[in-house]
């Protein structure tokens, strides 16, 4: 039951070899274009802080925050499968146990470690009225998925594939009579966190629940219903992916050229020019993942997968290295990030303390400039190099049971 299935020439050789390193090729990508992201959230100078509410901000700009929506569903995506692929190793018993208390974990690291490394505030910020303040985003919407996942898979992939194409497809019919405009309203019952944002202080702390979860676990769901493609050959999984990644391009382009459903926020032509009217075309709602959203960012994951293989040499070894040590990445480069806004803003003049906040309060005047930012960014990934290197290569060697944790 433990012992992985054997290499076919087209699986990763380690001891966890069950898992495709077109993958972990994939993970690795978006793990760097997510950090990205969030050096964006750090240091791009505070009056840009949301690019994505104006078509007429620069078109470089944009496309620097546009790129990084790929990044939570994929990761969502790619957490499903991984999961899918892992019910030729384990019983359904021991598949609930894990994933059950893997995403516990996962929903306490994002609850006690990553909120801290956003903040910097442990013991509470002004801004939350002197609550700590708790983020619930990607990996909270990881976790809790998990933990329905737990439950859903013991009626295997067929149902799961269904219930994910179900929530993924129809969710947005939710729209017109979810409270929906209340972001972070604190007064709303905890239900709308299933596909609102909203805020609701518990004890010491102010969650925010940033991801809704319940169009997430349709995509978890998705991922886990798909895992058999990733069972067939090389040359029919690529097919497959091909056709379907296609398909789904077509799908939204057809979809969000209509605009009667499928995302709330309609494009317009924009008087600014063609530039302006593509930006609005794709500028589709994350929050919660729109049926657009997922169908735009998941088509290119998906046709990125059929030619994975193609990625030779030294980039597909780093790709796949970051890849298999996620979660080690993704704690360290937001302390790391964290970190790098401090000793910033201490080079341009600000107190310490004007730091200890989430970076939407960040001062005035502080920050630096795009090509500023893909330089720190470029700064973050050489700096957790050897970080994710390490803990892939144990990973690799090794099979004690709380490595599948991380």
């Amino acid at each position: 039951m433990n012992t992985p299935p054997p290499d076919r020439g087209d699986r990763a050789v380690d001891q966890r070899a069950y898992r495709l390193s077109e993958i972990d090729l994939l993970r690795g990508l978006v793990l760097l274009v997510m950090a990205l992201d969030h050096v964006r959230d750090f240091l791009l100078v505070a009056a840009a802080q949301d690019p994505m509410t104006s078509t007429e901000i620069s078109p470089g700009l944009f496309a620097t925050r546009w790129i990084t929506h790929f990044c939570a569903p994929v990761f969502v995506l790619l957490a499903g499968t991984s999961a899918g692929l892992m019910t030729a190793r384990r019983s359904p018993g021991e598949l609930t146990r894990f994933l059950f208390t893997r995403g516990l974990w996962l929903v306490f690291v994002e609850w006690f470690v990553i909120a801290t490394a956003f903040t910097f505030a442990p013991r509470g910020m002004a801004q939350a009225g002197g609550l700590v303040l708790v983020p619930l985003q990607v990996i909270w919407a990881i976790g809790a998925s998990m933990i329905v996942l737990a439950l859903a898979q013991r009626l295997g992939r067929a149902f799961c594939l269904a219930a994910g194409i179900a929530i993924v497809a129809l969710h947005n019919l939710l729209d017109p009579i979810w409270p929906l405009s209340q972001q972070f309203d604190q007064g709303l019952p905890l239900w709308v966190a299933l596909h609102g944002q909203m805020a609701r202080p518990v004890g010491p702390f102010l969650l925010l629940f940033v991801y809704p979860l319940l169009p997430w676990l349709g995509v978890m769901l998705l991922g886990f219903g798909i895992a058999g493609v990733f069972e067939r050959p090389a040359a029919a999984r690529q097919a497959m992916l091909l056709r379907g990644g296609l398909g789904l391009m077509v799908a939204f382009v057809v979809l969000r050229a209509l605009g009667h459903y499928g995302d709330p926020n309609p494009w317009q032509v924009q008087p600014a020019g063609i530039t302006a009217t593509v930006i609005d075309f794709l500028n589709t709602t994350k929050y919660p993942p729109s049926l657009a959203f997922l169908l735009m960012t998941l088509a290119p994951a998906a046709i990125l997968l059929a030619y994975a293989d193609r990625i030779t040499g030294f980039a597909r070894e780093t790709l796949v290295m970051f890849g298999r040590a996620p979660f080690a990445f993704y704690v360290a480069h937001v302390f790391l990030i964290h970190a790098l806004s401090i000793l910033l803003g201490v080079l341009q003049g600000f107190e310490p303390r004007q730091f200890l906040t989430i970076f939407f309060y960040f001062p005035q005047g502080y920050g630096v400039s795009l090509p500023g930012v893909y330089a720190a960014w470029l700064i973050v990934i050489a700096t957790l190099y050897p970080l994710s290197r390490w803990v892939a290569g144990v990973k690799a060697r090794r099979r004690d049971w709380w490595l599948s944790y991380l």
